[in-house]
């Protein structure tokens, strides 16, 4: 399976990404099949760079996005474009862990207003 995910570039202390296409067997810093953007959480606010073209042409081709790749990918509209165009896909994994999320922290804020 293909999958688009993070690789880490950068010194100690000072992470920055890369967003590839990798098989999904292959280490985190291992081999990769193309890099389609980068990512630096340290600047404020975060830095995402990614080519719309090649992001597309990779889930059209059924690559499966990481969590936290979803996330960046639906940050900068291009998870917007890609469902617009194909409304039946999902990613099933990616988008129930973002969305678990969301619901743990909307049940955490009501219960601290219910006290």
């Amino acid at each position: 399976m293909v999958k688009i995910r993070l690789r880490r570039t950068g010194a100690r202390h000072k992470p920055m990404y890369r967003i590839v296409v990798t098989d999904s067997k292959s280490p985190r810093e291992g081999a990769f099949i193309e890099v389609i953007g980068n990512f630096n959480p340290l600047n404020d606010p975060e830095t995402i760079n990614i080519d719309e073209e090649k992001a597309l042409a990779w889930l059209e081709k059924g690559a499966q996005p990481s969590q936290t790749t979803y996330r960046l990918l639906a940050k900068t509209g291009v998870m917007g474009k890609f469902n617009a165009a194909h409304p039946t896909r999902k990613f099933k994994q990616a988008v129930q862990k973002t969305t678990q999320k969301v619901k743990k922290k909307s049940k955490s804020a009501t219960e601290v207003k219910a006290s």
